[in-house]
């Protein structure tokens, strides 16, 4: 059975039981919980068979690549969810996903990479604190998932926040230094927008999940007032990464504004070279011609004269940039 990774039989005080190996969790008279592994080719088989579950919410469970969402069905609740990868090495942009078949007596879950949230749900059910109802075990899956991602976001805000200050303490002609801050903001804008891409649907499989569970018989209010509390805190994250987001946009707007200074200083100041630079070289080009009849050629001190010309039009010319502001 290496496609069951976790199984419990739920007590209704907060502790579970494992099903031993070799039990079939269909058989079970108390309500369970069994965690598949979605790799293993035994766990289609089994989900058929053994669980006796439609080929659609089959196909659900074991979908490769799958946005989050919430089905309601006749004699069951699908749910696909999405969590932070925080396994050793992962990137956490590169969220990994829980699937999730709810009905009043059990509930099957699927993963195709580790989850952390799942494994803090089968330490409580160790501890005796655990859920005690198939939908108090979906609302703290849902919980748990959407807590984890909270140091995230909180460490996301805090360099969006330093870069933010570092930003206001540079000098504006420090073109590398603004090259710096512009790397690390893409970094943390692209890394908000993947959290947000999956995160906004998640919030309206939440919503649904909600509101299904308020016309759901064998859900109390208390599991359905959980599902609200969890969609409270999937709505505040994702607001936090719309923050988040404008204020990438606002910070990367400044660095683009202040290179566009720099550049236009540059062209600026090219700009009045040039300006003091053309009559200089009209004359100096007018006189150079090689033709007769150029003023002073035959005499000695027209040279030094023509210069003391050049330099009064130089000092004319940033008298009247000065006079019109331009320096």
């Amino acid at each position: 059975m290496n496609h069951i990774l976790y199984g419990f039989t739920l007590d209704g005080s907060g502790g579970g039981r494992p099903l031993t190996e070799g039990l079939d969790p269909a058989q079970s008279a108390d309500p369970y919980w069994v965690h598949l592994d979605a790799t293993s080719p035994d766990t289609k088989h089994f989900l058929k068979h053994s669980m006796a579950l439609p080929m659609h919410v089959v196909d659900g469970l074991l979908a490769d690549e799958s946005r989050p969402r919430c089905d309601v069905f006749d004699n069951g609740i699908l749910i696909i969810l999405r969590g932070v990868n925080l396994n050793p090495g992962a990137n956490p942009e590169d969220m990994v996903s829980l699937r999730i078949w709810l009905e009043e007596n059990r509930v099957i879950t699927t993963r195709f990479r580790r989850i952390m949230a799942v494994e803090d749900i089968v330490h409580q059910l160790q501890e005796g604190v655990g859920p005690t109802s198939t939908g108090h075990l979906v609302a703290r899956l849902g919980a748990r998932l959407t807590e984890r991602m909270t140091p995230l976001i909180s460490q996301l805000e805090d360099e969006l926040g330093d870069l933010e200050e570092r930003l206001l303490e540079s000098e504006p002609h420090q073109e590398k230094d603004l090259k710096v801050l512009r790397s690390e903001l893409v970094r943390i804008r692209r890394l908000t927008i993947a959290l947000r891409r999956f995160l906004s649907p998640q919030r309206m499989a939440l919503v649904t999940l909600s509101n299904a569970s308020a016309d759901t018989p064998w859900m109390s209010q208390s599991v359905t007032g959980r599902f609200r509390d969890v969609t409270d805190r999937a709505t505040r994250i994702t607001e936090d990464l719309d923050e988040a987001r404008d204020r990438c946009a606002v910070s990367q707007d400044e660095i683009t504004v202040r290179l566009s200074e720099k550049t236009n200083r540059t062209i600026y100041v090219l700009t009045l070279v040039s300006a003091v630079m053309l009559p200089l070289g009209f004359l100096t080009g007018l006189l150079g011609v090689n033709v007769a009849g150029i003023p002073g050629a035959e005499f000695p001190k027209a040279f030094w004269i023509f210069c003391g010309l050049l330099a009064a039009i130089v000092g004319i010319e940033l008298w009247f940039f000065r006079r019109k502001k331009w320096l």
